[in-house]
């Protein structure tokens, strides 16, 4: 995937973009772009990436991904603080997705905290579809 372009739609190769916070090669600097990486990291199936930037007071036991499910296009619809010197922050977004052939999406507004210099995905504050 080094050549490809990222999922998360920003315009960069992956490996450039989302694929080096899935590595731990960075840190994802502001809550927009841990959200980005996190649809990223859904969209190329690594659980381990998801488990690792899900703050531990929110986290499940266990995250199993539905391969059956095709993350298609991310939209960022509005973001509050979440910015490189903020310790908290919302990101509005839908994730649209196909599933056996049938268009659907994913609306959240999604809190994140900065502990340690990391972002975390804390959940959702609101969800739709």
């Amino acid at each position: 995937m080094p050549t490809t372009r990222c999922p998360c739609l920003s315009g960069d190769t992956y490996d450039d973009c989302c694929g080096r916070f899935h590595t731990g090669a960075a840190e994802a600097p502001t809550a927009e772009q841990l959200m980005r990486s996190r649809y990223s990291a859904f969209a190329v199936g690594d659980v381990a990436y998801l488990e690792r930037s899900w703050h531990p007071g929110s986290r499940p036991a266990g995250l199993e991904l539905d391969p059956a499910v095709r993350w298609t296009r991310l939209d960022v619809l509005d973001v509050h603080g979440g910015g490189p010197f903020d310790t908290a922050g919302t990101v509005e977004f839908r994730a649209h997705h196909r599933l056996d052939g049938v268009a659907g999406d994913q609306h959240e507004v999604s809190r994140f905290v900065r502990e340690q210099g990391r972002w975390l995905y804390v959940g959702p504050v609101g969800v739709t579809g």
